[in-house]
């Protein structure tokens, strides 16, 4: 248990077949608040901070943090960087400590995409920290509140994921099948025939990136097609500020800081709960 890699838990939610949800997050209450919610339920976690947030936090003391917050823990948590954009900064999570590195090179060319990849998967490797890819394109930006809509053209082909997985080493492995980053604009529709033939094609877990927007019966058909990892954050946030907001409203704004933090905390735990149970259940 405690700090582990991503490779060792969706190794086992593959061989499993259920998912492990990863939460996107950039402060301290909500990385304890996911943990706390993991522990009760005794399931695996993955916290993930993504590259894009960096300018927000003092990464030095945060990361830091995390570190001892996933050593300290009763179950197994694995530390990602989300959507790494760059070499420097998935050294950056590296060096602090990291045990997974999301490279985001969806938007590049197909062979460039391969070519940033396997850069980063061995160095990665070599310090004994898994790596994450994606391949087709999930659409929307990391917690937009405009709404986004999915491009099918952007979704993953089949044959590129086989022959990305293959050269890159990637130990796992995000698809683009209908799913958008921060909130979704209509009513999602997941492909799972294309994720039934991606799964034929791909012995590395999958990952579903932009689950905020689905139904559990979505989340249950996508894990029940191979999906083992899912990312959440825009719901989360979102839901964690309208309680704070709330909570406020009912006190007449006549309270302290800590217990607005502690009113927002309390929402993330309660819905990094509700996600563990349902993607921990095996299919």
């Amino acid at each position: 248990m405690s700090l582990v890699t991503l490779k060792t838990i969706l190794d086992e939610a593959n061989a499993g077949n259920y998912a492990v949800p990863a939460f996107d997050v950039v402060d301290h209450a909500s990385a304890e608040a996911v943990v706390q919610a993991a522990e009760v339920q005794k399931r695996p976690v993955i916290l993930m901070v993504p590259e894009a947030a960096f300018p927000l936090i003092d990464t030095k003391a945060f990361f830091s943090f995390l570190v001892r917050l996933a050593e300290g823990a009763n179950v197994s948590v694995v530390l990602e960087l989300d959507h790494g954009q760059s070499f420097a900064g998935a050294m950056q999570v590296i060096h602090a400590g990291f045990s997974a590195v999301m490279i985001d090179g969806s938007a590049l060319p197909h062979r460039e995409n391969i070519a940033l990849t396997k850069k980063i998967a061995e160095v990665a490797h070599a310090a004994g920290v898994s790596v994450e890819a994606e391949i087709g394109h999930v659409g929307g930006g990391e917690g937009s509140f405009e709404g986004s809509v999915v491009d099918e053209s952007l979704y993953t082909k089949p044959e590129d994921a086989r022959q990305f997985a293959e050269e890159t080493g990637v130990d796992a492995l995000a698809v683009a099948i209908g799913t958008v980053h921060g909130v979704y604009k209509g009513t999602p529709k997941l492909d799972l025939d294309r994720l039934a033939e991606i799964k034929q094609c791909v012995s590395v877990p999958l990952v579903l990136h932009g689950g905020s927007g689905l139904s559990d019966a979505d989340f249950r058909a996508a894990i029940a097609g191979g999906i083992n990892k899912i990312n959440l954050f825009t719901e989360i946030s979102m839901a964690a500020v309208a309680q704070s907001l709330e909570y406020c409203k009912q006190r007449d704004n006549r309270l302290h800081f800590a217990e607005l933090v502690l009113a927002g905390q309390k929402a993330v735990r309660e819905i990094a709960f509700r996600y563990l149970e349902l993607f921990g259940q095996k299919r």
